[in-house]
């Protein structure tokens, strides 16, 4: 364990002494950690990987979500989104929805060998963006506004969205909920999911704002202990809601938007040691994921899983995306680059470790779909981001 914790150590601390000439190249930080995970995990040297399983990933993808979600939330541009909000929100209502049908569709017509169920709990799956993966975009200066808030808080709000209908599925797939009461607990659990949520993340960030500007009128927090506030009030978020049976995503995301809100004078000074602790952390969770998954996984990947993987990334996300906003008049380039920005990672790999749970009779197959819709993702949209950011920037003001 020893090793492992050095090899990590060791890793990010060189890393990070050149980040800022990788971030300038068409090459991403994840890329690079996948790749070197992989070469030091059991495949390769058998220097990384053995002490951690699917428990060590969960906990890793987990933490690093509700920090990059609480931080990503806290520096939105409220006044960019209250106009813009039409967006997000049609992406969330119809273009979510439309891709998990198009993602089951296409499921159903590659995969004869799976359930619906299991297809449709694979589609849900794969719906969920990923915030951390699409920093490189929703962070960029070039892209305007109204696009890096869309996304941001589509990828912010979509995985919470999508636990309580994966839910679902997991438990029809799995025979433990009969077909007459799916209504019942789908509204259950999308109630308790996004109710508790929302409760125990604007409460938390409401209640933490108002004693730390209590505090400081006092002087009672040091420049040292500062530094740790947002990210005890992040975990704070997301472990309160997953104890309550909430959705710790949305927690931690609505907690980030009325903190950010609440702080605004100070935000950015109090937000950036958690936002570079969030960096590492996603790092490292992609190290682990070259070093445990990618290894064990090439063998596995079939024709069809690749066919599915390039269909969801490019039709089943882009289509649903292009038709929820045509309607309300946006651009054909505005259109195509909010549904191309919709990379699969941290979410998607934490769905996987929950369903392999309920051991179903195709848990196997849908994850190493998922895993590889996931690696292909991380390439695509991992080179395509700088690219495509100054493309939109000359189409869209």
């Amino acid at each position: 364990m020893y090793l492992e914790l050095a090899i990590l150590a060791v890793f990010a601390f060189s890393y990070s002494l050149i980040a800022g000439r990788v971030e300038t190249s068409m090459i991403s930080g994840p890329m690079v950690f996948v790749v070197v995970g992989f070469i030091l995990g059991p495949s390769v040297l058998g220097w990384l990987g053995g002490e951690f399983g699917n428990n060590g990933m969960r906990v890793f993808a987990d933490l690093t979500l509700a920090v990059v979600l609480f931080c990503d939330a806290s520096n939105s541009n409220l006044s960019v989104l209250k106009k813009y909000i039409s967006i997000p929100t049609r992406m969330l209502l119809y273009g979510l929805p439309g891709a998990i049908a198009l993602g089951f569709l296409v499921g159903y017509l590659l995969f004869p060998n799976l359930t619906v169920y299991e297809i449709a709990a694979l589609a849900t799956m794969l719906a969920a963006t990923d915030a951390a993966l699409g920093k490189a975009v929703v962070s960029s200066p070039i892209v305007p506004s109204k696009l890096r808030e869309g996304l941001n808080i589509e990828s912010g709000l979509n995985d919470g969205i999508c636990v309580p209908i994966l839910f679902v599925f997991l438990a029809l797939a799995a025979g433990s909920v009969a077909e007459g009461q799916v209504s019942h607990i789908a509204f259950t659990y999308l109630l308790e999911e996004l109710g508790i949520g929302l409760m125990v993340g604007l409460s938390a960030s409401f209640i933490a704002a108002k004693l730390i500007k209590y505090s400081y009128q006092k002087n009672w927090i040091t420049d040292i202990w500062s530094q740790n506030i947002v990210l005890s009030l992040a975990l704070c978020c997301f472990a309160i809601s997953q104890e309550l049976h909430g959705s710790g995503y949305i927690a931690a995301f609505s907690g980030g938007l009325l903190f950010g809100h609440l702080m605004k004078d100070v935000k950015h000074k109090m937000i950036l040691p958690t936002e570079g602790i969030g960096e590492i952390l996603a790092l490292l969770t992609w190290m682990l994921f070259g070093a445990i998954v990618i290894g064990s996984a090439f063998e596995s990947f079939t024709w069809t899983m690749l066919i599915y993987a390039l269909l969801s990334l490019t039709l089943v996300r882009m289509l649903p995306i292009f038709l929820a906003l045509g309607r309300k008049g946006e651009n054909i380039p505005t259109r195509i680059f909010l549904g191309w920005f919709g990379p699969r990672g941290l979410a998607s790999i934490v769905f996987v470790i929950i369903m392999l749970e309920r051991d179903l009779p195709g848990g196997d197959f849908m994850a190493m779909t998922v895993i590889c819709t996931v690696f292909i993702s991380l390439i695509v949209h991992g080179v395509s981001a700088k690219p495509m950011s100054k493309w939109i920037s000359t189409r869209v003001k």
